[in-house]
């Protein structure tokens, strides 16, 4: 399965608690769109969010999210994982 990063900017003020709730409420709706959210990450300085999810496609996270607490992401990015060289396969 296709594994994304949404980004959501431009959130002046959250804290990591705010994102907290905010993905209960992800991981309570993510069944109902294939969507499997995997990590989260906040830069509260930038007011930034990062979400990493495995999901059927490109729009599932953001149909998630919409229904979980209608914080939509400004970016959403495919990406695939790598290892670094001291890292086993």
């Amino acid at each position: 399965m296709p594994r994304y990063i949404d980004v959501h900017s431009n959130l002046k003020g959250v804290k990591l608690s705010d994102v907290k709730e905010a993905h209960a409420k992800d991981l309570q709706v993510q069944d109902k769109y294939g969507v499997k959210f995997l990590r989260f990450w906040v830069d509260e300085g930038q007011g930034t969010i990062f979400c990493l999810s495995d999901a059927p496609d490109r729009e599932a996270p953001r149909k998630a999210h919409d229904d979980a607490h209608g914080l939509l992401p400004d970016e959403t990015y495919e990406v695939l994982e790598g290892v670094c060289a001291d890292e086993p396969d």
